[in-house]
């Protein structure tokens, strides 16, 4: 099955938030999609067996940057387990407090609205409190086949 997954491209996003220790962390997301623009609404879904489950749970806030093509080096820190800290990442704090990438393609800082189980995962809903995008040239930078890939 991860196999036919594979065979959709993905866009590769950094989802940030802040624990109850008022520490920030971020994790590596490609489960990303817009719900709803009136009110506006995404989702993205966290596994239940991730080791940052638990400060998102804790957290009313998170913060989408959709990663440009530039910041493969930023999706692998934060894909791997025990890495989860901002520290020594460059960014700012909008808002909700949740770190926000500022050349990232897109960002959305979000207050969250649901959370539902589904299978292995939690489905994570957020209210768009803000947005922006940024001018980055490098463009999105995408997964396809377990590998990131260019868009051209």
């Amino acid at each position: 099955m991860r196999n036919a997954f594979g065979e959709f491209t993905t866009g590769v996003t950094l989802v940030t938030t802040v624990g109850a220790d008022g520490k920030a962390i971020g994790m590596t997301a490609n489960s990303f999609s817009s719900v709803s623009l009136e009110p506006p609404m995404i989702l993205w879904c966290i596994d239940k067996g991730s080791d940052r489950l638990s400060t998102f749970e804790e957290s009313e806030h998170f913060a989408i940057n959709v990663l440009a093509a530039n910041h493969q080096d930023l999706s692998n820190r934060f894909a791997k387990k025990g890495e989860p800290f901002m520290d020594g990442v460059a960014h700012e704090i909008w808002e909700t407090g949740c770190p926000v990438i500022a050349d990232a393609v897109a960002i959305f800082d979000c207050d969250v609205a649901a959370r539902h189980d589904a299978g292995d995962h939690i489905i994570y809903v957020g209210l768009v409190r803000r947005f922006g995008r940024s001018d980055n040239p490098e463009g999105p930078l995408v997964f396809h086949k377990g590998g990131y890939k260019s868009v051209s």
